[in-house]
Order: C-alpha cells, then structure tokens, then sequence
C-alpha cells in the first residue's frame, strides 16, 4: 500500500486534480478568443489574383520590419488596399451581428431570436433601396444605417405602453414594422428599372466585394461602441435572462437596461448591414454555438459572440469568394448554414423561451 507524498512541512501533499473537463474549457476558450488572429493571416492569403505565399510574406516583411524586397506596386493594391479591408470588414460585421443576436436572445429568453427581430434588416433594405433607385444623391451605406434605426425606434414606439416594453410586444412590434418596410420596398422594385432592382437584390444578399477602407472606417466606430457597451454590461444580462420578476426583485431597472442593450445591439448590427447587406442567420447560429459548448453565462458568451462571431464570417467569406468559379454573396451560404441549424433549435427548443 503506497502512501501519498509527504512535502516539507511533514503532511501528506494534496493537489486538487482539475476536472478535465473544466481543464478542457479553458483551453477551447482560450482558443476561442484568439481564433481570428490565425484566421486573418489565413484569410489574407485567399484570392482570385495569383500572388503566391512567399511572394505575399515577403512584402509584409517588407512593410512591417526592415527587410527589403523589390516586388510590382500591384501587389501593394491587392494586399493592403483590397484583402486587408475585406477580411477586417468581414470580421467586424460577424462580431456585430453575433453580440447582437446573443444580446437579443438573452433579453427575449430565446435561443431562437435574431438581430433582425425588430425589423432592422427590413428597415435596412427599404433604405439601401431608396439611395439605389429613388435618391443617387444620399450614400446607400448612410441610407441603410438611418432606415434600419428608424425600423428599430418605431418597434420600440410601438411596443412602449404605460412606461413599460414587455417582449411579446417588442416581438409583434417587430413583425409589423417588418412588413411594412418590405412593403415599402417591394413597391421601389415594381417601380424601378431592371438594372436598380438587380443592385437592390444583390445588396439585400449581403456581399462583402465592394468592401473599401471607408466603408470600415466609417462603420468601425459605431460597432465598436455598440459591442463596448454590451461588453462592459454583460454580466448585467444575466440577471435580465432570469426573467423580468426575478431581475426587478433583486433591484434591477429593467426597463432602463432593456433599452440600453436593445440601443447598443441595435447600432452595432445596423452599421454592420449598412456596410455589408443582410447576412442571414449568422446572429442566430453564432451564439448558440458557444451556448451549448460554454454554458449560458453571457460573461463568456458575449467576448466568445465577438472574437468567434468574427472568425466565422470571415472563413464564410473566404469559401463565398474562393471555393468557386464565381464569387458567391456571402449572405447566401450564412442561411444555407443556418437554416437546418434554425430547424434544430426549433426541434429541440422550449417554444417561448429556455430550454
């Protein structure tokens, strides 16, 4: 019979072994949050221009350090000026839209709510259509962000009676204004030429090929604010997922932190599809991914929704512009990927919240 080690002070050692699955857990967080460092080099090394890897290493090294390399200004364009701001853009409107579609579905209870469920994409759409088709003058990217804000301030209008915003209401609040957005552009298309109405139906399909470095300039600081602020108040989200009771008995607002994450989810996913259209089902598949590996705590899962949110968009985009012939709009796989995922939720989730 073998006795345990004694240390230096006479008494048995004991070392707590860690659980491998918490040891497990650490590691595939860890590796969560920096996946979209190796994804980006990955990325940045896609692309239809025939620039090999060594040929590409040598002019970052050239750029970023002190070696020297005589290579063709074009690769200066391909790398810094087309690759770069794809692959950023890419990233930040995956981290926007997955906070905001795990801030959503912790404030409605439901694994099964979107960042769309106030009708901002449909806002978003009427108002890309509008600069497309009716008025050149206005940028289609300022025309998008402003429509999609005022899609989100008549839902939470409508829905606000006696000082109070229940969720049902938000929910119906949302399909109206839905409706009549997509109304409203269906009536844009009818009336417009064939060439607008083609830009409208590729726009509304999200595509990140025009993707620039002012687009991302211009949507960076409002992404950024609005993931910030969910960010710093993550743990606050938490006691809103325990129901609204439960979250005003231990003293919280409920209504003030309602709007606060409801504004801040909102503004992050609006710049996001103002710069780069509608990508479908990405706020909803993203976080529930992390939820069923890590657990509800919004504490990880809103960090995770940011750097994962990133990482997955941009290797979506990565498949749309280089596994084909043709560039695919990005849009279009995120749904195709989404959409059994959607109906497994649907499966196995407790209709009207929680499961």
């Amino acid at each position: 019979m073998k006795f345990p080690e004694k240390e230096k002070t006479g008494y048995p050692a004991c070392r707590p072994e860690i659980p491998f699955y918490l040891e497990w857990k650490s590691l595939a967080f860890a590796g969560f949050l920096l996946l979209p460092v190796p994804v980006f080099f990955f990325s940045i090394f896609l692309g239809t221009y025939p620039l090999s890897t060594p040929e590409l290493l040598r002019v970052l090294l050239t750029h970023f350090t002190a070696y020297e390399y005589s290579y063709p200004s074009v690769y200066d364009t391909v790398i810094f000026n087309i690759r770069f701001p794809r692959v950023l853009l890419a990233m930040m409107a995956g981290a926007a839209l997955s906070t905001s579609g795990a801030t959503f579905q912790g404030i409605f209870r439901n694994p099964l709510v979107s960042p769309y469920i106030l009708g901002l994409s449909s806002g978003a759409a009427f108002g890309a259509a509008l600069s497309i088709a009716v008025i050149p003058e206005l940028p289609v990217q300022a025309g998008a962000f402003i429509f999609s804000l005022a899609a989100l301030g008549f839902s939470y209008v409508m829905a606000r009676t006696g000082g109070q915003t229940s969720t049902v209401a938000l929910v119906l609040s949302g399909v109206i204004t839905s409706s009549v957005f997509a109304a409203l552009l269906s009536i844009i298309q009818f009336t417009t030429d064939e060439k607008a109405v083609q830009s409208i139906v590729y726009w509304t399909l999200g595509c990140l090929h025009t993707s620039h470095w002012t687009k991302f300039l211009d949507s960076f600081p409002l992404v950024l604010t609005g993931c910030l602020l969910i960010y710093l108040l993550r743990w606050k989200l938490n006691v809103l997922a325990l129901g609204e009771e439960e979250a005003k008995a231990v003293g919280m607002n409920v209504e003030l932190y309602k709007a606060i994450f409801i504004i801040a989810a909102s503004l992050a996913a609006s710049a996001a599809v103002a710069v780069a259209g509608i990508i479908g089902l990405l706020g909803l598949i993203v976080p529930h991914i992390l939820r069923m590996i890590f657990g509800p705590d919004h504490r990880k899962i809103i960090p995770l929704s940011i750097t994962f949110g990133a990482a997955f968009l941009a290797l979506v985009d990565d498949v749309a512009r280089s596994a084909f012939g043709f560039e695919i709009p990005v849009g279009i796989i995120t749904t195709l990927l989404g959409a059994p995922f959607f109906l497994y939720l649907l499966r196995t989730t407790k209709i009207g919240g929680w499961g």
